[in-house]
């Protein structure tokens, strides 16, 4: 293999690390000698300043990671205050799986299975754009029927809805 591929390598485990990433962590995957790593690390670091990218690769705590280019840091606080965390809560994810498995629901049915009340979760997951209303069910009240989205496809990595997992795939992995 080529330093090109290997430096191909690092940035992918730095890229999806997220932290920092010692030599020592990484000579067993790229089985190469630490001192070989940080010499790429190294050659890495100067490519990325030299383009003078939106992502650097600096050395850091006894190791590596990618971070962004305090250049940009104007553009990167405007996007920050424009786009709201990703995250779910507990309580958001719970909702989230009731609502896809169980699809169309009323947030009566989901509060049953939750066994507490489940407003908060719900409006997170619409303000998010996971959940839709698909319509009214018929009978007293005529409460909202709700159900995922796509943004909740795209969010989980799914194709559609048949590629969430089975109760048997989750048991299966429990058990593992």
């Amino acid at each position: 293999m080529e330093n090109k591929d290997y430096k191909s390598i690092l940035e992918a485990l730095l890229f999806l690390s997220g932290e920092v990433l010692t030599t020592s962590s990484i000579k067993d995957i790229v089985n190469l000698p630490e001192e070989n790593i940080k010499n790429l690390f190294s050659e890495l670091i100067d490519e990325y300043k030299q383009r003078n990218s939106g992502i650097l690769i600096v050395e850091i705590a006894g190791g590596y990671q990618m971070v962004t280019n305090p250049w940009y840091a104007e553009w990167i606080k405007k996007f920050k205050t424009m786009h709201f965390s990703n995250r779910l809560s507990m309580p958001a994810l719970e909702t989230l799986a009731i609502i896809a498995y169980k699809q169309p629901i009323i947030r009566a049915e989901i509060e049953q299975i939750r066994g507490v009340n489940s407003d908060s979760a719900i409006r997170t997951l619409y303000e998010k754009r996971l959940i839709k209303i698909m319509g009214r069910k018929e009978g007293p009240g005529r409460p909202f029927l709700y159900g995922t989205t796509r943004e909740f496809l795209q969010y989980f990595g799914l194709k559609d809805l048949t590629d969430l997992p089975t109760l048997k795939d989750l048991n299966r992995e429990e058990t593992m």
